[in-house]
């Protein structure tokens, strides 16, 4: 079963102070229609600009991620896009009235929990993936690497190495579809990590006008050289905190960790919040070796350019040796077509909104007898007409009784000839529903590709009708 985009099903509010500016934003979450993606409002800028969550608008990734569309900006969205994601929200639109989403704790618990409380709800549309389906990978100079491979699922394996005494290599790994109990809980396994940082680079991220709103209570600090007291109470005076304690390798006042490997899983924290602005889900095998905002969004970015190449490209690979749903007599007991005006060989995926079928383009077609017999190219009216055959097997499988029923085309609007199709082709045909079918009417975008280049697409609109 296809599954559904999610919105929140009420308006959530959260009030709290930016890490790095220090200021108090108020931030509302509000469901939003399908299709609408996550979208970041301020409210306090003059005609409430908009910035969607997607990587091509990342402006700055200096230990959080920025994002900015014109006189609209906000930072250190990861941990509420995290939280989204991890709760399988699609669409929602943030407002906010202010430039920074609050750091609240420091992990994305606090988001879960509200957008739990909020509910989330199923909509009308198709969740959407992207497919990894090639070996994917940006290396860094600083030698950070993030690599992805094909798979049916989803996983991220991440890998941190600080040359720290106190952190060590850590290892952690989130696989929702396959984990084992708890592993594949984002609110019990990822969500709780909290942000991290060395008591050496307290001073010069404050020096450097950072960490306003830091304190001991959003933030793991990790001391890897002692310090003396008097520079431990002049750290803590910054936090507003007294009695500091950082006279021993560890973590600052000898802070209880959530999980041994909570530097690690706060990584991957961050890396499925800055994957999330890729826009859209993905299937694919991740690993990251010492991944950071910046390798993150770029590899983001990377795989929004792939998906926009793609976007011309079959998305079902034909396999010939695979046996087809339909053969060509069950085509035949379909649909009222025959030779020489049948025009689909085989149906190799059907579902209740989308049908992939395939035609064997050969010398023989009696059309190429006339048409361009000393450079034969299949009509561009045929390719369409294949196309609709296979979109009244796609409508046709709506019905119980199909052999009962004809489809009829009504309009065939935005066709688009992209590349001749010459004997020895194999057509692929896809095509998928645009909105549900509705008292008989089915409306559709159709695609025809040969190989991964696509050849001829349109938009189709059919009525379902009873048999004489």
């Amino acid at each position: 079963m296809t599954e559904k985009q999610q919105t929140l099903g009420a308006a959530a509010t959260f009030s709290g102070k930016g890490l790095h500016t220090g200021a108090t934003v108020n931030l509302t979450i509000r469901p939003a229609e399908a299709g609408h993606g996550i979208k970041f409002c301020r409210t306090d800028i003059e005609g409430r600009p908009t910035v969607d969550a997607v990587a091509d608008h990342v402006a700055q990734t200096s230990r959080s991620t920025l994002l900015k569309k014109g006189e609209a900006s906000v930072s250190t969205v990861e941990h509420l896009m995290a939280a989204l994601w991890g709760c399988g929200v699609d669409n929602a639109l943030i407002e906010l009235d202010g430039g920074e989403v609050p750091i609240a704790d420091g992990s994305a618990m606090p988001w879960v929990k509200l957008i739990r409380e909020a509910g989330v709800v199923a909509q009308d549309q198709d969740r959407k993936y992207y497919e990894i389906s090639e070996k994917t990978t940006v290396v860094t100079e600083n030698g950070s690497e993030i690599t992805a491979y094909p798979d049916e699922a989803f996983s991220v394996v991440v890998n941190v190495d600080f040359g720290s005494k106190v952190v060590g290599k850590q290892y952690a790994e989130f696989a929702p579809a396959c984990g084992t109990e708890g592993e594949d809980d984002f609110a019990g396994a990822v969500a709780p990590s909290r942000t991290f940082v060395f008591l050496h680079e307290i001073e010069p991220l404050i020096q450097n006008d950072l960490i306003k709103g830091g304190d001991l209570d959003n933030a793991i600090v990790i001391v890897e050289q002692p310090v003396a007291a008097d520079r431990a109470d002049r750290i803590g005076k910054l936090f507003g905190k007294e009695g500091v304690a950082a006279d021993r390798q560890g973590y600052l006042n000898n802070l209880e960790l959530h999980f041994d490997n909570e530097i690690a899983r706060h990584k991957l924290l961050d890396l499925l919040g800055d994957l999330a602005l890729v826009g859209m889900r993905v299937k694919g095998r991740i690993f990251a070796s010492r991944p950071g905002h910046k390798i993150n969004t770029e590899f983001a970015r990377l795989l929004r350019k792939q998906i926009k190449r793609d976007a011309d490209r079959p998305t079902f690979k034909y396999d010939p040796n695979v046996a087809p749903l339909y053969d060509i007599n069950r085509i035949k007991a379909t649909l009222p077509h025959r030779p020489p005006f049948l025009l689909v060989d085989k149906i190799i995926h059907l579902t209740e909104t989308e049908v992939v079928g395939i035609k064997n383009v050969t010398m023989n077609e009696p059309f190429f007898v006339g048409h361009f017999p000393d450079e034969p190219v299949m009509p561009g009216v045929l390719q369409v007409e294949a196309m609709a055959q296979c979109g009244g097997i796609l409508a046709l499988s709506s019905v119980p009784d199909p052999e009962n029923y004809s489809t009829y085309f009504m309009t065939i609007d935005g066709v688009k000839y992209r590349h001749k199709v010459v004997p020895g082709d194999t057509l692929q045909f896809e095509l998928r529903l645009s909105e549900p079918i509705r008292r008989g009417i089915v409306k559709m975008d159709a695609r025809a590709y040969v190989g991964n280049t696509l050849a001829t697409e349109a938009s189709l609109m059919a009525m379902i009708t009873k048999s004489k």
